[in-house]
């Protein structure tokens, strides 16, 4: 079954939010899914965008996602692309959509000469490690992720 890539539209709202929630349900963290269809249509397709997101069908049916952003690497000094979410549907995976994701993505970064591709897995995370090690993919060392949010962000924000 062919896998295309395409950019995500206004119409695929609540199909990304539904791939959020899936992706979330799988790390075991729906949880914390906060994000409605219209903070989607906000921050993907509003005025000032602050994300992109293509979708990959199989047999014309959508059967995931990359939601991402571009990023800026100072030592560098270029751009790039961070993949915040990257899911494929349990039945469709083995198809080759998480790679043409992935490869569309790439794509992206040589045309516009932008310095990396990056994103973040969890640890637990074995059969995608291995995927993206099959791509050639280099896991970062020496480095811990660090976060501020809810009444800790607030709190600095503050003063």
């Amino acid at each position: 079954m062919k896998v295309t890539v395409r950019v995500a539209s206004p119409t695929d709202v609540s199909l990304i939010l539904g791939f959020i929630r899936d992706l979330a349900t799988y790390e075991k963290l729906l949880h914390e899914v906060e994000a409605t269809e219209a903070d989607i249509r906000r921050d993907l397709f509003g005025e000032n965008p602050r994300c992109f997101c293509d979708i990959a069908e199989a047999g014309g049916r959508p059967v995931g996602f990359a939601l991402w952003y571009y990023s800026y690497s100072t030592f560098q000094g270029r751009a790039g692309i961070f993949l915040e979410d990257l899911f494929v549907e349990p039945d469709a995976r083995g198809l080759g959509a998480g790679k043409a994701l992935l490869a569309r993505l790439a794509q992206r970064c040589v045309e516009a000469d932008l310095g990396r591709l990056e994103w973040s897995v969890l640890d637990w995370n074995t059969p995608s490690i291995e995927f993206y090690d099959s791509l050639g993919a280099a896991a970062k060392t020496g480095w811990t992720v660090r976060r501020l949010d809810g009444q800790a962000l607030e709190r600095l924000a503050a003063g």
